[in-house]
């Protein structure tokens, strides 16, 4: 794996929603790192490219309320374990569950294993909250895929809460999520 600098220069054999993504992010003049790699649906799978990247990429889930009428896109820091009770209160929401693949396709243009924050550009009537773990706006960099899990970028996290999510007209919420060793000493 590379690490380049920007968009890639021949984007013919890419897909288009991986292209709208650079596309956005050269308007709105964020300066992003990017490598390809093989197909990275776990977080597992992206220990190599966290190396590359320099930086740990987000951990991203796709989630809904039991009755499939509220969404939510949640990122967290990569490394970081989720349970569903440590973040249901925080939102007043019970029951949460990973929401379908049809969900994620028809509100973020995404797939499983590619689900990324870059998705709230295509979520143009606000149908997903954002949330974001406090530990992820600690970072200097967010790592992220461009909607496909073939590509990963990093990019200053101030672009993304500054730049990126108010030209996508998205504001997260932030969220606590405990660590395991802070939860045994709760």
């Amino acid at each position: 794996m590379q690490l380049f600098t920007g968009r890639p220069q021949d984007v013919s054999n890419r897909l288009e929603r991986e292209t709208a993504v650079y596309d956005l992010l050269d308007r709105l003049h964020i300066p992003f790192e990017r490598t390809d790699h093989e197909p990275a649906d776990t977080m597992e799978a992206c220990s190599v490219i966290d190396s590359v990247l320099g930086i740990v990429i987000c951990k991203n889930l796709f989630l809904c309320n039991r009755q499939q009428t509220r969404f939510y896109l949640l990122m967290m820091p990569g490394d970081k374990p989720f349970k569903t009770k440590d973040l249901s209160a925080q939102i007043q929401s019970s029951r949460l569950s990973f929401a379908d693949a049809e969900h994620m396709e028809q509100l973020l243009h995404i797939r499983p294993g590619s689900v990324s924050i870059m998705g709230l550009m295509n979520d143009t009537e606000n149908r997903v909250q954002l949330l974001i773990d406090r530990d992820v706006v600690r970072e200097p960099f967010i790592g992220c895929h461009p909607c496909v899990n073939t590509s990963s970028l990093k990019m200053k996290t101030d672009d993304v809460l500054r730049i990126f999510l108010p030209a996508v007209h998205h504001e997260p919420l932030f969220v606590t999520l405990p660590r395991p060793d802070a939860r045994e000493n709760v």
